[in-house]
């Protein structure tokens, strides 16, 4: 039998809740107090889509459903825990948010408000900006959420 070594997969989540994106402040190492996409380790018997939906509840208390697929990130040195495949999506999310797990906060941000975050999540939204339209998403979703949009017509 061959024996064959394995690569962790892991999932990396862009979250649009209301008109913003969602952000994680790592409690643990590697990057400790940095902001980073919610995410992690895809479990034994779960599809990455189920895992990016898990991690994003476990992380941030936020109900998520996917609306597409980001990219796939492959660069052995992306971690510096060692080689690790990442998927990352792009969801839409609901609810309360509430940090737990490997988070000790929740942070939302306009697209132009992100800083340098952990491993390559900025890349991450860059991709999604140029092949998912995220911005544009954004701009749909703050027009449903905006006040100032919905003013009834006047006669």
């Amino acid at each position: 039998m061959i024996k064959m070594k394995m690569r962790p997969l892991a999932v990396d989540a862009i979250v649009i809740y209301r008109d913003r994106l969602v952000f994680i402040k790592r409690k643990n190492e590697p990057y400790k107090g940095m902001l980073a996409l919610p995410g992690g380790f895809v479990e034994e018997g779960e599809t990455t889509e189920q895992a990016a939906i898990r991690e994003v509840w476990e992380e941030t208390g936020l109900k998520a459903e996917i609306l597409k697929l980001v990219g796939v990130y492959s660069n052995p040195h992306r971690d510096p825990r060692g080689p690790v495949v990442s998927i990352c999506y792009l969801l839409k999310a609901a609810g309360e948010h509430k940090a737990s797990t490997d988070a000790s906060e929740v942070i939302l941000l306009k697209p132009a408000e992100v800083p340098m975050l952990a491993f390559d999540h900025n890349a991450m939204i860059s991709d999604a900006e140029k092949e998912c339209n995220l911005n544009g998403i954004l701009s749909e979703v703050q027009e449903h959420h905006d006040p100032q949009q919905r003013r009834p017509e006047v006669p």
